[in-house]
């Protein structure tokens, strides 16, 4: 997890560290939603690798974004629920797709 040192004087610099990347956006929308298995948000986000999903969710877990449960089973189940923190971010992604819908009605 990043301390407070290592954080940009500037609170918008500091979202963007944390959400900088639209693969985070993405999984945080999926989660918003609920818990969800690893296959379930690589489909859900669209054309993302694995490699690349497994970063940033250990990324976002590392940042207090997304917990990670892995049950003792064969095969292994691992399911990624978003923290208080994440679901805090519902606000940002809710005026994002509000302006995104403003945009696109002012293309027609």
């Amino acid at each position: 997890m990043i301390n407070t040192k290592e954080l940009p004087p500037c609170p918008v610099e500091t979202t963007l560290l944390m959400m900088g990347d639209k693969w985070k956006i993405l999984i945080v929308r999926d989660l918003l939603t609920g818990t969800k298995r690893f296959g379930e948000l690589k489909r859900s986000v669209g054309n993302i690798t694995q490699k690349v999903l497994t970063q940033n969710l250990r990324m976002m877990e590392e940042n207090g974004l997304v917990n990670r449960k892995v049950y003792a089973e064969v095969p292994p189940k691992v399911e990624y629920t978003l923290t208080g923190l994440g679901l805090s971010l519902k606000s940002i992604l809710d005026s994002m797709y509000e302006w995104g819908e403003q945009y696109r009605a002012s293309l027609k």
